[in-house]
């Protein structure tokens, strides 16, 4: 094999929509409400092998508004991205997969779910950024403490 041949290969092939919904489950009523909601978002993602050298990572974004117990709306889209990745040392490939890919298809997810929540005919949500790095590193720290002693930390989950 020559040199070229083993080069570090990390390429997008494509980025698409995998799944999307969105619940209005008190409509019309919810619409008449004054009160600023309560906003929780939940961030996912998993990375899967399609064939070799090629993965499938989806970032799910779940995203619910409350008024005191009353659901305004829940959205929730899952963005995927199908990588090409060759010559990758094994021990890279993990966080490539939990911090590079999550990172490119952040910003495809946050527009995304800002347009249904617009076009569901609330304000819209910008989802601040996040630092998949920093949610790594923590995933990884607390994957490394027994789950008997592992502190209780509610964060945005990935696998």
């Amino acid at each position: 094999m020559s040199d070229a041949q083993n080069q570090p290969v990390f390429t997008i092939e494509k980025i698409y929509v995998k799944d999307i919904s969105l619940e209005i489950p008190n409509a019309p009523q919810v619409f008449l409400e004054r009160e600023q909601p309560q906003v929780d978002i939940q961030l996912h993602h998993n990375s899967t092998p399609v064939e070799d050298g090629v993965y499938q990572t989806t970032l799910t974004v779940t995203v619910t508004a409350k008024v005191k117990d009353k659901t305004l709306f829940l959205v929730e889209a899952g963005q995927a991205g199908i990588f090409i990745i060759r010559n990758i040392p094994a021990a890279d490939l993990d966080p490539v997969l939990g911090i590079a890919c999550p990172n490119i298809l952040f910003p495809y997810v946050r527009e995304t779910i800002s347009d249904i929540i617009t076009r569901a005919g609330f304000p819209p949500i910008v989802l601040n950024p996040v630092n998949f790095e920093q949610l790594y590193a923590a995933q990884r720290q607390q994957a490394a403490v027994p789950e008997s002693t592992a502190p209780q930390i509610i964060t945005p989950t990935s696998h």
